[in-house]
This record gives C-alpha cells, sequence and structure tokens, in this order.
C-alpha cells in the first residue's frame, strides 16, 4: 500500500514509502530480550534505536544511488546483470537474508540422447525448496520416454507439441490418451507409466514433482528391471523361452530412445483392450481450454487442483498471465511453499518474510522461482510483453489470501489505527479479491 506523500512514478521510489517499517539485521535479538523479561522503557528505547540505525542505513543507500558508491568499475558479468537489475541494485525495502528464489533450467546440465533431452532444477540448486522439484524434457516425434515408475507424484504440463500417455492402475485398468500444448497429466507415484512424442515434431514438457530432492535419475526403469533380473527368473516369470529370455534386453537402460510413431489412439485402446480395461480415473485435464478461474483487465488467472482435476491429491496449480505493467496483487499462501516456472515475459517479484526481511528478484521465460509459506509476495510485469507463469504447491488445493481483501474486510477504524489513511481512502482499496491488478 502507498503512503500519500510518496509523488516520484518508478516502482523503487515508490516502494521507499514504507521503509521505517523495516526492522535491522538483529531484531531477533530484540525478541529475545522480550522473552528474558527485559522492561518495556528498555525495549522500547532498544526498538527505537534500531529503527533509528536503519533509517540512517536507509538513508546512506539512497546517497550510494545518487553518487558512484554503487558503481563497478572492475569486472561485471554485463548480461546477467541485465536480465537481474532488481538484485544487483535491489530497492531499498529489501533487507537481510531469506535465502535462494531464483534459478534457471539455462544453468544446469541437460542429459541429451537420441530421441530427446531432459534437464532438472531440485534443491541440489535450489536448495529453499524442499517440496517440489522440476525436470523440463524434450522427445522428437515417435520416441519415448521408456516405461518407468517414480517415487513421487509427476505432475506436468504440455509446453509444445503433442504426446501419447499411458498409465496404469494397481487393479490393472489402463489409461491411454493424447496430449497437447496447455493440457495437463498426473501420474501417482509408483504407477507405470510412458511418454511417446508424436508428430510432426514431438514435444516439450515440464514435469513437476512433489519431492524437492527428487531427480530424473533415479527413475524406476523398465530396461533397468529387465537387465538386472537373472534370466531363469525372467524365463519362469514371462513363460517364455531362455532362449527369447536372452534376446529381451536392448539397453541397460533406455531412458530416451528412438521409436516409430504409434498408431492411432483408437488402435493403441482396442489393443491394450478396449473398455474392459479403461481406467476409471482421467489422468490428463485440458488446463489450456478451461475458462479462467479469474480475468481482469490486466489478466487471468487459472487454477487447477483436486476440486476440479480428481486425482491431483498433492499438487495444485495456478497459471497466471499478467499484461505489461500488470500486478498479481499482494498475498500469501497460508497452506504451502510456492515453486513457480516462468513461461514467457519478463516480471520482478517482491518477497517480504517476517523480522523485516524482504528480497527483490527479475525472472525470465525459463526460470524458477520459490517463495516461502506465508511470505507476502507480489509479482509484477516489467516488460512489454505478457508474462506467463506457474504457481505450483504441494497441496489439495490452490489456497491464497489477499492483503487488499483482508483490509477491506476489517472494520475501518481497526486499519486507520495502523496506517495514515482515513475512510475515503481506505475505500479506494479493492474490497474483493483481484489476483491480478491492471497496470
Amino acid at each position: 500500500m502507498r503512503e500519500q506523500n510518496e509523488t516520484k512514478p518508478s516502482i523503487e521510489e515508490e516502494n521507499r514509502a514504507s521503509e521505517p517499517q523495516e526492522s535491522k539485521p538483529g531484531t531477533e535479538g530484540l525478541s529475545r530480550r522480550a522473552f528474558l523479561g527485559v522492561g518495556s522503557a528498555g525495549l522500547a528505547t532498544a526498538t527505537l534505536a534500531a529503527l533509528t540505525a536503519h533509517a540512517q542505513e536507509t538513508q546512506d543507500t539512497r546517497k550510494a544511488e545518487k553518487d558512484t558508491s554503487a558503481s563497478n568499475p572492475a569486472q561485471e558479468n554485463k548480461p546477467l546483470l541485465e536480465e537481474n537489475p532488481s538484485s544487483n541494485m535491489p530497492p531499498p525495502t529489501d533487507h537481510g537474508d531469506i535465502g535462494p528464489v531464483w534459478y534457471s533450467f539455462d544453468l544446469v546440465h541437460k542429459r541429451v540422447q537420441e530421441g530427446g533431452w531432459t534437464h532438472e532444477v531440485n534443491a541440489t540448486v535450489l536448495p529453499t525448496s524442499r517440496d517440489l522439484a522440476g525436470v523440463n524434457m524434450r522427445l522428437t516425434a515417435g520416441s519415448f520416454r521408456e516405461l518407468h515408475w517414480h517415487t513421487a507424484d509427476e505432475w506436468a504440463i504440455m509446453l509444445s507439441g503433442n504426446a501419447r500417455v499411458t498409465v496404469m492402475n494397481p487393479d490393472g485398468t489402463m489409461f491411454i490418451d493424447d496430449v497437447g500444448k496447455g493440457d495437463l497429466w498426473l501420474f501417482p507415484a509408483g504407477f507405470p507409466h510412458s511418454i511417446q512424442g508424436l508428430g510432426p515434431d514431438g514435444c516439450e514438457f515440464l514435469l513437476v514433482f512433489d519431492q524437492g530432492d527428487f531427480s530424473e535419475d533415479g527413475t524406476f526403469l523398465f530396461s533397468e528391471t529387465i537387465a538386472h533380473t537373472p534370466r531363469n527368473i525372467l524365463a519362469k516369470n514371462f513363460g517364455l523361452e531362455k532362449e527369447t529370455v536372452a534376446k529381451l534386453v536392448k539397453s541397460p537402460s533406455l531412458y530416451i530412445f528412438p521409436a516409430d510413431l504409434p498408431l492411432s489412439l483408437a488402435q493403441d485402446k482396442s489393443a491394450a483392450g478396449g473398455r474392459r480395461v479403461e481406467s476409471p480415473f482421467k489422468y490428463t485435464f485440458k488446463m489450456e481450454a478451461m475458462a479462467p478461474t479469474r480475468k481482469t483487465a490486466g489478466g487471468e488467472v487459472r487454477v487447477v487442483d483436486s476440486r476440479n482435476f480428481p486425482v491431483s491429491k498433492n499438487v495444485a496449480a495456478a497459471l497466471v498471465t499478467l499484461k505489461p505493467g500488470a500486478l498479481r496483487e499482494l498475498h500469501w499462501h497460508p497452506n504451502a511453499n510456492e515453486w513457480q516456472f516462468w513461461l514467457a515475459g519478463k516480471g520482478r517479484m517482491g518477497i517480504i518474510m517476517n523480522e523485516g526481511r524482504a528480497r527483490t528478484m527479475d525472472f525470465n521465460a525459463n526460470d524458477v522461482g520459490f517463495v516461502p509459506r506465508v511470505a507476502t509476495h507480489y509479482i509484477e510485469n516489467t516488460g512489454k510483453t505478457d508474462v506467463v507463469f506457474l504457481e505450483m504447491f504441494k497441496a489439495d488445493e490452490f489456497v491464497d489470501i489477499s492483503l487488499n481483501q483482508w483490509l477491506r474486510r476489517l472494520p475501518p477504524e481497526a486499519v486507520t489505527a495502523h496506517v495514515n489513511l482515513d475512510r475515503e481512502q481506505l475505500a479506494k482499496i479493492p474490497s474483493e479479491k483481484e489476483l491480478v491488478i491492471p497496470g
């Protein structure tokens, strides 16, 4: 919420109005004094000293921005700084340390095989994200992500192209479907499944797993199961001749490999057993085709969770589109950390934590963001094109709390006691959850 006495137009200058409310490093010490029984007068004196010191720190920062104090005449990675100006030269409202909130798929190793590639962002490179991990994968036309299963639930969104997916339930019923751009799937942990790229150019997709330390290298592969089971056991299990079993292994680990394009979807379903073995559960969802959950002049939000995609019991998602200048309103999530994947555009996110800690970071397509549970945050489109990103949660439902709505639901005198707003000014704040505020 902006102070009334601020007139400069930049976002950084507008944010400065809230500086005196921030804490100086060592605020946690004040809390300890309170627990140890420091008197109110002593606590007030210490608090005033901390606020005064931080005010001086803020004044110094402003002076530094106007002279050469913040300049770097030596070495700089200028392309990286241009993509992350809010990290290199943060607004004065940033304070303290909240841990890593950014990483990029373009910085991690890419595993390339004939038929496609894969790379991942997990807790190894983004240690704050302990709940979710992401894998970005590409399959050429006809190529398979081989038959496999995981220790975690697999949630996915198709980024481009088309694929055929299969998954088998423990009771032997099968689900087979074709997915295209904007479609989702959910494969429960331990359920065997496969993905095959279709024509004309295969596919690319994002996988999200409900384990922060998940790695694609830890996948249970069909090929490895065959390669590491004694041949006499395979022969007994499959009812095949030993000579036939000896030829089963094409590779000790197929992982991604090229193959012919499949038959039609109807033919594959029929070959699998038709309606007799058809799954009673639907494991795909047409996200891009659904009506927006919330739409304003500033953009739109599509929410998919267990309420409209019942099999997605452990992963909830929101696909957010922000028009230039628009804002994902100040809010927080009470039920889970937030893991983000940026699909398009350029934006800035600010995160405000307890103890006066705050961090601002810039994001671009293919970046991953992280927001701790219950931390207030906003996202602003700072580019000239639409920003599109995913908000992901290890939860059965998408839940957020709007700061605007909270202020308007409180008795007016309770709000005016906290901020310098009269009732007329307070009435200008949106009373309903907007999700997206126009620029």
